[in-house]
């Protein structure tokens, strides 16, 4: 067998049923096996950084390894902002990448691939011979699971034509689901817990497994705690009646006053950072017991008054086994009143309303549009001023049917992740939602890549005609924000050329048209919403 098809054949072995890339001559051959000999699913981008991405948004939905492929150098190069992202939002893929022939040492598009892939804080993984192919490739997607970050998988070009005799790769993977020992560090949380009074329980990405849910759920029920997540778990507790959604900048009203009467909070598999705590504020006059499988993250961003290293799931059912041992009582604080405010709770409908003509209110238009979107969807979002509003308007399920782009708070982002997490969407719709600046930045590259894979996605571009990050820093220093704004091209018209229905938003009226498009949509076809803002009425929501 030839080394290219060898690569796509063991890229089928090793799971990988779908592949974002874009081809070049260090590649072209491998994805043509893997399309036509292996039944590969491929997905075709138009730019390097964006098939990355593209991965990273499959492998939050799935939880599996996204695979995503390159040509070498600059075709390396433009990908490493998304491994970046990758690498600090600990999303676990591997990106095959060529690499120039090691014999030509002038080759023009020959960079030092190794160094820069480490810059990024991603792994690399060389391809050492033909013979040891299986091996090499298994080790990337053994590394990309136990280490949670990106791993490239270097491919020197010379390698491609030569033949070699092929050996099914494999790798295993060891439990991970640790017991938490008998401890002072647990003796102490059980009596920090027995003494609490307003107790609150707030779960991160670490417990979003279902069997780490169940169990958090059946401690919540036992101390009558409100419960509560991160932004990035936004999702987790979705049904339960004593959910208060996201803490943090994101809380609700009801969520600030909830978590700031609480006592004690008992958090599991979260970090506690500062967006989390927001700045520490929502900490103060508080006992904290932190829960997390991995050890680094108990402590690294808050001193716990007990801290404990063990699987989320199974430590919130040996905490229950030591309340129901000892006899202690329920704390009461989630009782029915609380229950009812929970149940009680609106969205808020507007921001302030926008007195600008041909404009529409942020929260207005992206409330008509939720209430359309079938609940069952993926959300995938940009960054930018706009995106609290989409994180508080826009809910999901599930934290693996959500994606965003914190890992460096770029903009431009939001596509390819929403085209990847469509890729893993299973008949649900995704939501992207972007700003006007990060759709030209990154948006309109990949929108008829979007268009090619038929997916259905609907694309909510919330259009200040700003930057609107670097507008409000001119207006709040009295500047001339004249330099953050844009005059666009009518986007709609743009997406209409490029093969995807497409609806502009520019008053309450239009809102209809857009709830509409919603409901007739072809489910192959994107469907882009443009929505037009006032720059002067979106105050930053996060």
């Amino acid at each position: 067998m030839k080394v290219y098809a060898a690569i796509a054949k063991a890229l089928s072995d090793l799971g990988a049923d779908t592949m974002f890339g874009l081809i070049g001559d260090a590649n072209l051959f491998m994805v043509d096996s893997y399309i036509r000999d292996c039944g590969g699913k491929y997905v075709g981008s138009a730019h390097e950084a964006s098939c990355v991405l593209m991965a990273l948004g499959y492998a939050q939905v799935t939880g599996k390894v996204g695979v995503a492929t390159v040509t070498h150098g600059p075709g390396l190069t433009n990908t490493l902002t998304a491994l970046i992202d990758g690498t600090k939002s600990s999303y676990a893929m591997v990106l095959l990448s060529g690499d120039t022939p090691a014999i030509e040492r002038d080759h023009f598009q020959k960079v030092s691939q190794r160094e820069l892939v480490l810059a990024t804080g991603a792994g690399f993984e060389q391809l050492r011979t033909p013979e040891t192919l299986g091996q090499d490739l298994a080790m990337a997607f053994r590394r990309a699971r136990v280490e949670r970050r990106p791993i490239v998988f270097n491919m020197p070009v010379e390698f491609q034509w030569q033949d070699m005799e092929y050996r099914k790769p494999s790798y295993a993977l060891a439990e991970d689901r640790a017991v938490v020992p008998t401890s002072p560090d647990l003796d102490n949380a059980i009596g920090i817990i027995a003494s609490a009074r307003r107790p609150l329980i707030l779960a991160g990405r670490g417990a979003m497994e279902p069997e780490a849910r169940a169990a958090i759920i059946r401690l919540a029920r036992r101390i009558e705690a409100p419960l509560a997540t991160s932004l990035r778990a936004k999702g987790l507790f979705s049904g339960e009646p004593n959910n208060i959604g996201i803490c943090g900048g994101m809380s609700t009203d009801l969520g600030i006053e909830t978590i700031m009467s609480s006592d004690c909070i008992l958090a599991f598999g979260a970090s506690l950072n500062r967006y989390t705590t927001g700045n520490g504020s929502l900490l103060k006059r508080k006992r904290i017991i932190q829960v997390n499988l991995e050890r680094a993250e108990v402590g690294k961003n808050v001193e716990p008054d007990a801290g404990l290293v063990g699987d989320p799931g199974l430590t919130a059912d040996a905490i229950v086994r030591w309340l129901d041992e000892a006899e202690i009582p329920s704390s009461g604080f989630c009782d029915e009143a609380l229950r009812q405010k929970i149940a009680d709770w609106k969205k808020p409908r507007s921001v302030a309303g926008t007195s600008r003509a041909g404009t529409v209110d942020i929260r207005l238009a992206l409330n008509e549009l939720d209430e359309e979107i079938p609940a069952d969807r993926l959300l995938a979002t940009d960054g930018g001023r706009f995106v609290g509003y989409a994180w508080e308007v826009f809910d999901v399920q599930h934290p693996r049917s959500f994606m965003t782009p914190l890992g460096v708070g770029a903009i431009g982002c939001g596509l390819s992740f929403g085209i990847g997490v469509a890729a893993a969407g299973g008949g649900r719709p995704t939501v992207m939602v972007t700003g006007d600046g990060g759709f030209m930045l990154g948006g309109l590259t990949e929108l008829h890549s979007a268009v090619r894979a038929k997916m259905d996605l609907i694309i909510v571009v919330c259009n200040d005609g700003s930057y609107g990050a670097e507008h409000i820093q001119y207006v709040n220093k009295g500047v001339d924000p004249s330099l953050s704004i844009f005059d666009w091209p009518d986007f709609a018209v743009v997406a209409q050329a490029m093969g995807c229905a497409a609806v502009t938003v520019a008053n309450f009226e239009d809102l209809a048209a857009a709830r509409e498009a919603i409901r007739g949509r072809d489910v192959t076809k994107p469907l882009l919403i443009d929505i037009k803002l006032d720059p002067e009425a979106i105050p930053i929501r996060w």
